[in-house]
């Protein structure tokens, strides 16, 4: 990883300046709100993927492997995995066909439904879940508890006004 220089003054809020300056009084909020989110998700994003760097995974797969650990049997159909992460079918598929052949989940098929597939954890996938979910837990999740739920609840908002969900 390149090596990053800490600036002595606020980039986002300098562009805020800016665009107060141009006239955008009303935008100039929101602006800042995005472009702070963004760079948010580039900070959080870049621990998230130095602590799950260890046990070989991604944040996309050990998402899968948590909602697949915290489903009732351990298994959901390929589509539902797609609706609760929010993802392409593709994405799933690509998601999946790794885990699967490190031996961390296995398809077999629905027997509600005789063209479905299901993932399901395998017993190393639940211990490696488990492990690296601690390590998220101390590494990264731990560290962002103090005000996070205010945060979560304001974002929560925004996304349900976007119509991510009802």
């Amino acid at each position: 990883m390149a090596s990053r220089v800490t600036l002595r003054f606020d980039p986002i809020e300098e562009a805020r300046r800016n665009w107060l300056a141009h006239g955008w009084n009303e935008a100039a909020p929101g602006m800042a709100l995005v472009t702070s989110v963004m760079r948010v998700q580039q900070i959080l994003l870049a621990r998230v993927e130095s602590t799950l760097q260890p046990y070989g995974l991604t944040f996309a797969r050990y998402e899968l492997l948590m909602l697949l650990l915290f489903s009732r049997e351990g298994r959901l159909p390929l589509g539902k995995i797609g609706e609760r992460l929010q993802v392409h079918p593709a994405s799933v598929t690509n998601v999946t066909d790794r885990l699967e052949a490190d031996g961390l989940v296995r398809r077999i098929a629905n027997p509600r439904d005789g063209r479905g597939t299901l993932a399901t954890v395998t017993p190393k996938g639940r211990r490696l879940a488990e492990r690296a979910t601690a390590a998220m837990n101390a590494q990264v999740f731990e560290g962002l508890a103090d005000g996070a739920d205010d945060i979560v609840d304001r974002l929560a908002s925004l996304r349900r006004a976007a119509g991510d969900f009802a």
